[in-house]
């Protein structure tokens, strides 16, 4: 059973950083990926990473956020800087048993990690 665990979330101002990790995941064979919900707004993909490391971005946070995985100890990152007040949302992992990434939602998810970005 796989049961993901996000922590790094905080609030932090403008321009900001921030890392989030989850952990939770049990072997490589996983395409991992970081969504966000805004509150009255609809869940968005953030990044994702395929069992050979391979990353994919939304425009929106493109160059302020890098996703990556450290598969000896289990454990996803989003390392965010340059944070804006719309980055604002609960960040979720989620995970799925395959090599590579595909369109549908992962089977397994977190609880999600509370960030807000504000002045």
């Amino acid at each position: 059973q796989v049961q993901l665990r996000e922590s790094g979330g905080s609030s932090v101002q403008p321009g900001g950083s921030l890392r989030l990790s989850c952990v939770g995941y049990n072997d490589n064979i996983y395409c991992m990926k970081w969504f966000r919900q805004a509150q009255g707004k609809e869940r968005e993909e953030v990044a994702q990473i395929n069992t050979y490391g391979r990353t994919t971005y939304a425009d929106s946070v493109k160059g302020r956020f890098t996703i990556s995985r450290v598969d000896a100890t289990n454990t996803l990152y989003l390392q965010m800087t340059s944070l804006k007040p719309e980055d604002t949302a609960m960040y979720y992992c989620a995970a799925e048993r395959v090599y590579f990434c595909n369109e549908g939602d992962p089977k397994y998810w977190g609880q999600g990690t509370q960030v807000t970005v504000s002045s």
